[in-house]
Order: structure tokens, then C-alpha cells, then sequence
């Protein structure tokens, strides 16, 4: 019995031995940090000033690979399925908890299968036109659209984005309807945009930014609780008159379920030095943002709020994506 108990003891220990390894060692090789939408767009802009710090602080270089579809789903997907050793990330998002609530049936589960790692930046979403709409302020691209239903195009980052929550909620407060035209990310709404395919977008700042800036874009109203000092002429949607819009944007990082826990920590530790640093807060307020650096479980209380939150939502808003 005793040698049996020393046998199971060090069959035991063997199969740690490669884990406490990894988190000894970690990192050993390049991390892959996945971003689910083209280049162009906020996750991608984040995704690289994230990984040029984070970097030089693990000694080890940060690839950026995207992976865009599917509302953000497919890149998800791939690191939901990846081996849980921290080689392999996701830049994650709001989009992922509205996904989440919007499709029937993912071929993985968000809060289950994603292992939370730290919040990045918070950004809110500007209404936006081009700069040759006869629209002059949110109020009347509202009334524009109630003459005309169906008319005006709002191109959104994809089915089952925090975009296309933010048209449903926008329809139903002011009673309008548009046509939804959904893209694979911000990189080609934004150029559809600026060409004049498309009418309007709700996006998040970053990629509409330095056109609204260059008088390309106009922008008409932020979802956000105060006017943006990188906009401070544009108001608030609640300002506009618009109520009841509530989808705040957030973008986090997160790895496969069962990662190491030292892991985890290493890089908890690592990317919230890196975002509390000046440089990187800069570079934050320069798109926008503004930086968070939470701890892991922080993080999933924010997706546990959002994912209850935003099922009441999809629900009101009739939103189904088989």
C-alpha cells in the first residue's frame, strides 16, 4: 500500500512538473496575440502599442496576428481551442459578450472557455457621418431618417457587435429604422465611410478620430457619459436628445481556460505596468481611450455585469443570429 501511495505520488508529480515548469520559464518563445477584426480598427491600434511594451517587459517579442469574421467570433474561437500554455491570446472585447447573447449557438462559451487576463482601454463610440451629409447634428440625422425609413445606411464592425447593439437601441429610442450594412471590423467601415457607401457608423473613436479632426468625418454625438476632450464640440447622445443608449466599449486580453495560474499573474503584472505607464496613457488619450489595467478577476465580474446586462437587451431588441 505504501509503495503504491509513493507510486501514485510521484505519477502525480511528474504530470505538475511540466506545468510548474512553464510557469518558470514563461515566456520561452514569442506570444501570438490574436486580434478577431482587420487591421485599422481600435482592437488592432491597441493590440500593437499593447504588444510593443508588453514585449521589452517579458523579453520576449509580442506577434500580432489577426483573425478577423464572424463579429469577432472566429478569432475567439481559435484561442478558446488553443493549448492553455500563454502562447496564445485573444485582444478581447465587448463584442464578445454581445456575441455571446446574439448568436444561438457559438462553437465555444466566452466566460467558460476565455481565461480573463486585464482590461485595456475603455472608448466610446462617436456618431458619425461623412463630412458631405446634410446632417449638421445628431437631431437631425435623426429626423432625416424618421422622414425616410430604410434609407440611410449604418455600417456597423459585424453581426452581433457592440455596433450593431448600439443600432438597435438607436432605432428603437428614436423610432427610426435603418439599413444595417455590417463589415468585418472598423478598417472597412471606416473607408466605406469616408467614400460615401455608407451613411453613418456609431464606432468607437479611434479609427474616425483623425478624419473627423482632418474635416473628412463629422462627428455629431459620443456614447459616453461626458463630452470627449479630443471632441469637446461633439455632445453626448443624451446632450443630442437621444436617451437610453448604454453600450460602453471595452477591450481586454484574455487566454485559454486553464492556463497556469503564475501564468496568468506574469501577465497580469506585466500588462498593467505597461498601461499604467505615462507612455502608454498617452498614447491612449492621443486615439481616445483610456487606460484601465484590472486584475483578472475584475475583469470577469465586468463580463458577468455586461453578459447579464446585454441579454435583457438583445432580448428587448429582438436581435437573433442563427
Amino acid at each position: 500500500m505504501h509503495m503504491t501511495l509513493k507510486r501514485g505520488v510521484g505519477t502525480l508529480l511528474c504530470a505538475l512538473a511540466p506545468v510548474a515548469a512553464t510557469a518558470q520559464s514563461y515566456p520561452a518563445r514569442p506570444i501570438t496575440l490574436i486580434v478577431p477584426f482587420p487591421p485599422g480598427g481600435t482592437t488592432d491600434v491597441l493590440a500593437r502599442s499593447l504588444g510593443q511594451d508588453l514585449g521589452r517587459a517579458l523579453g520576449q517579442p509580442v506577434v500580432i496576428e489577426s483573425k478577423p469574421g464572424a463579429g469577432a467570433t472566429l478569432g475567439a474561437d481559435y484561442v478558446a481551442k488553443s493549448r492553455p500554455d500563454g502562447y496564445i491570446l485573444l485582444l478581447g472585447a465587448v463584442h464578445h459578450v454581445v456575441a455571446a447573447n446574439v448568436y444561438k449557438k457559438l462553437p465555444y462559451d466566452f466566460s467558460r472557455d476565455l481565461a480573463p487576463i486585464t482590461t485595456i482601454a475603455l472608448v466610446p463610440n462617436v456618431v458619425t457621418v461623412n463630412v458631405k451629409s446634410t446632417a449638421n447634428s445628431l437631431g437631425e440625422l435623426l429626423a432625416m431618417a424618421k422622414a425616410s425609413p430604410g434609407k440611410y445606411s449604418f455600417g456597423s464592425n459585424g453581426l452581433g457587435t457592440a455596433q450593431h447593439l448600439l443600432l438597435a437601441q438607436m432605432e428603437q429610442s428614436a423610432g427610426i429604422k435603418l439599413l444595417h450594412v455590417p463589415y468585418k471590423g472598423s478598417g472597412p467601415l471606416t473607408t466605406d465611410l469616408l467614400g460615401g457607401q455608407v451613411d453613418l457608423s456609431c464606432d468607437t473613436i479611434t479609427p474616425v478620430l483623425p478624419h473627423i479632426k482632418a474635416g473628412k468625418l463629422r462627428g455629431l454625438a459620443v456614447v459616453n457619459d461626458k463630452r470627449v476632450p479630443q471632441l469637446p464640440e461633439v455632445p453626448t447622445v443624451d446632450e443630442a436628445g437621444l436617451r437610453g443608449i448604454t453600450v460602453r466599449s471595452w477591450f481586454s486580453v484574455a487566454g485559454p481556460a486553464g492556463m497556469p495560474r503564475d501564468v496568468v499573474a506574469r501577465l497580469n503584472t506585466e500588462m498593467v505596468k505597461v498601461i499604467n505607464s505615462v507612455e502608454f496613457r498617452q498614447r491612449m488619450a492621443d486615439i481616445g481611450a483610456q487606460g484601465v489595467g484590472d486584475t483578472p478577476e475584475q475583469l470577469a465580474a465586468r463580463i458577468k455585469e455586461d453578459t447579464e446586462r446585454f441579454a435583457q437587451l438583445v432580448k428587448t431588441a429582438g436581435i437573433t443570429i442563427e
